[in-house]
């Protein structure tokens, strides 16, 4: 899936959530950072929650990571597909 938004700072970002081991997240050198030193650590999945430990390799953490810690202003699927 593909985000847009921006960062604290006001610094826009845009990246592809891919769900693969070797690089779960392209586009953001921040955003990458920012996932690879919360993996592990718990995320809620909405407002109100589920709450689930944050890995990297499965979109829906990430995304709620995303819209935790940033401000998420667009969510589309990939140009591949197949992703939610």
């Amino acid at each position: 899936m593909l985000v847009t938004g921006t960062l604290d700072d006001g610094s826009a970002y845009q990246v592809e959530i891919t769900g693969r081991e070797d690089r779960p997240v392209v586009g953001s050198r921040r955003i990458r950072a920012l996932v690879e030193q919360r993996a592990g650590q718990p995320v809620l999945l909405g407002p109100l929650g589920p709450r689930r430990d944050l890995v990297a390799t499965d979109p829906e953490t990430v995304l709620a990571l995303l819209r935790q810690h940033t401000v998420v202003v667009e969510v589309r699927p990939s140009a591949g597909g197949g992703e939610t």
